[in-house]
């Protein structure tokens, strides 16, 4: 084993921001991770992975410090969290319930499915164009990459999992869409499909064989399934070891949890989401480094 893969998890608004922070601190430390062999995209991560090889980190960090200020989005609390909008309560409450009546991974995944499913007939069909629109502005480019790109999602129907790549047929903003859609699912052709997420949190797992893995969690590896159902990424990251592959993993600090989970997608947090990745990238270059070249 020769090559090195990248791992992108989801994490929100908030995520995207500090994986793109600490890809850009690590660039400009000299560490450049957007030529890696493999880079695997899920939910935000599948938007990091479609930015980062249209665009240097440079640029993408620089848009997000420089963006206009977003207004808050709920109040400030003692830990300097937010109470989070109702949407994001609401669609943590509902999954919540799908988890916690789910016999296992595939049963939860089957029933994500014909929850969004029930959502989607109760809509009114207008959310898909709305989202791809707003997915296809946060890419600088809407064409695959040469190198090879896995951005996963899961079938609403079936519930198995589907990894996206250029050779699938899918348009990149498409693949990209359906990885983080969360609530509604989102149509390719005649299929329907849910966050990638769904799968397994990281699907670091997907970078068996490579001989040098990093991965980035913004939600620190964490999982809200039953731990038996090994979706948590230590399971992942046991199974990459075992099978040979040398592995690095990288969380946001202890002082900046509030940005995350129930925060993810507030937009306000975004500039501090990505210094705090790229803060935390200059300090670990050095170390990392040295293990992935």
């Amino acid at each position: 084993m020769s090559k090195r893969a990248l791992v992108l998890g989801g994490g929100g608004a908030t995520g995207n921001a500090w994986e793109i922070g600490v890809i850009a601190g690590l660039w400009d430390a000299g560490l450049d991770l957007t030529q890696t062999d493999l880079i695997i995209g899920t939910s935000a991560g599948a938007t990091v992975a479609a930015q980062i090889t249209n665009a240097t980190p440079t640029r993408l960090f620089a848009d997000i410090m420089s963006a206009a200020p977003q207004p808050r989005t709920g109040s400030v609390s003692a830990d300097r969290g937010r109470v989070p909008m109702k949407p994001v309560i609401d669609n943590m409450e509902r999954t919540s319930r799908i988890i916690a009546a789910a016999e296992d991974a595939p049963d939860m995944r089957r029933r994500m499915g014909a929850g969004a499913l029930e959502l989607n007939a109760a809509s009114d069909g207008s959310w898909q164009p709305r989202w791809r629109a707003t997915v296809a502005a946060r890419l600088p480019s809407q064409k695959w990459p040469e190198q090879t790109m896995l951005i996963t999602a899961v079938d609403a129907l079936s519930g198995e999992p589907v990894m996206f790549d250029r050779y699938s047929g899918v348009e990149l903003v498409d693949a990209v869409a359906a990885s983080m859609s969360s609530s509604f699912p989102y149509s390719i052709g005649g299929n329907k499909y849910i966050d990638g997420g769904y799968r397994r949190n990281e699907n670091a797992d997907l970078a068996a064989g490579y001989a040098r893995v990093l991965v980035l969690s913004p939600f620190g590896g964490r999982s809200r399934h039953p731990h038996d159902w090994g979706m948590q990424l230590a399971t992942q990251v046991d199974e990459l070891r075992a099978g040979g592959s040398s592995v690095e993993t990288m969380f946001p600090g202890s002082n900046a949890e509030h940005m995350f989970g129930a925060n993810a997608m507030d937009l306000s947090l975004r500039p501090l989401a990505a210094q705090e990745g790229y803060n935390h990238a200059r300090a670990l270059a050095e170390q990392l480094t040295e293990g992935w070249r």
